[in-house]
């Protein structure tokens, strides 16, 4: 493929977005220079280059519009959309910041189908802001499904070997149970596999996390994983999945870890976000501060490419220069390796 050009969104520009943007920016200069790696950026201008100031680095994006052709694109490239951010305050959730995430977004999405990049890797959003904006979406990948007209996605989180899909996401833990169906687990296995070959792997071990404790118990704390689960990795498997489950949820990431599984499909949120922010996250033993963030988000199941952090705005850190650029690095280079990895598993014409 040519050279990988990844769309950043801002996300929120009153969170680390900007800041953590112009850091990774800097990072990977000599990868742009080479001509390994081209970005385009879209949000406010105005924080970004505040960011770049704070931080006192140079301002590396030059200003284009959205339409700009591909070939015309510089290696370092901002496309500005959202309203006037001048009066946007960092660590403060406003209408005007989730106005221009939103735009930020969507920029990014029209590039992405456009085909003027490979795909987009989005900085944190604020939910509240968002919705004061009246975008009434629960997170990202909600979000991105409305905007590509995707009937389905699937959340990955990616830290190190750790992979985590999951069936549902910002649902209550009462309605998650309704939320497990053959076709849905059968959807996030094969979304998930497809992922895996992308990045290089050629036949994915893949666990299925049980519902319940100890998977139901045979029965005794609930039929989910009896009646659901077993029968569905059974059909995965005569299809020609390398499939296991379902394992006990406070078994299966422990082995996930050791190597034994590619992936793990959980059940819900949090089952699947803890053990990978856990081993992501890292923290000062004398301080309790955190020192980095690690890991991505992926959203499986659009007709793009989408990375993301796996943090939030942070809004109690925004515009002090202490935010961490690791997790956008990361986001980066999933994005160009699932970018090239299309390329490589495209049917011929």
């Amino acid at each position: 493929m040519a050279i990988p050009r990844i769309a950043v969104t801002m996300g929120d520009p009153a969170g680390v977005g900007p800041e953590i943007i112009a850091k990774a920016a800097q990072r990977l200069k000599d990868r742009i220079e080479a001509g390994e790696l081209a970005l385009v950026v879209t949000g406010s201008g105005h924080r970004l280059a505040a960011a770049c100031a704070g931080l006192g680095i140079a301002q590396p994006f030059a200003a284009v519009s959205a339409d700009t052709p591909r070939e015309a694109l510089p290696p370092c490239a901002l496309v500005e959309v959202g309203p006037d951010a001048s009066a946007i305050v960092p660590g403060k959730v406003s209408a005007i910041a989730g106005e221009s995430a939103y735009q930020a977004i969507a920029a990014g999405v029209r590039m992405a189908m456009g085909g003027l990049v490979d795909a987009i890797c989005t900085a944190p959003i604020n939910k509240e802001a968002l919705n004061l904006a009246g975008h009434h979406y629960s997170g990202h990948t909600e979000l991105l499904a409305d905007l590509t007209a995707a009937r389905n996605s699937v959340m990955m989180l990616a830290h190190g070997n750790m992979r985590v899909s999951h069936v549902c996401t910002h649902v209550a833990l009462r309605d998650v149970p309704k939320r497990l169906t053959p076709e849905r687990l059968r959807q996030v296995v094969e979304l998930t596999a497809d992922a895996l070959n992308r990045l290089g792997i050629a036949r994915p071990r893949i666990g299925i996390a049980a519902l319940n404790p100890h998977a139901g118990e045979n029965g005794l704390f609930g039929r989910e994983d009896i009646d659901i689960t077993a029968p569905t990795v059974e059909d995965l498997r005569r299809a020609g999945h390398d499939v296991t489950g379902p394992v006990p949820g406070d078994t299966i990431f422990v082995k996930l870890r050791a190597g034994q599984f590619d992936a793990v499909v959980a059940m819900y949120h949090d089952q699947g976000h803890i053990p990978v922010k856990l081993l992501g996250f890292s923290v000062d033993p004398t301080t309790g501060e955190w020192q980095a963030l690690s890991g991505v988000n992926v959203t499986l199941g659009l007709p793009i490419i989408r990375t993301s952090v796996d943090h939030g705005t942070a809004f109690d850190i925004a515009g002090k220069g202490i935010a961490s650029e690791q997790s956008l690095l990361e986001a980066i280079d999933y994005a160009v390796q699932l970018a090239q990895g299309s390329d490589r598993t495209a049917p011929s014409p």
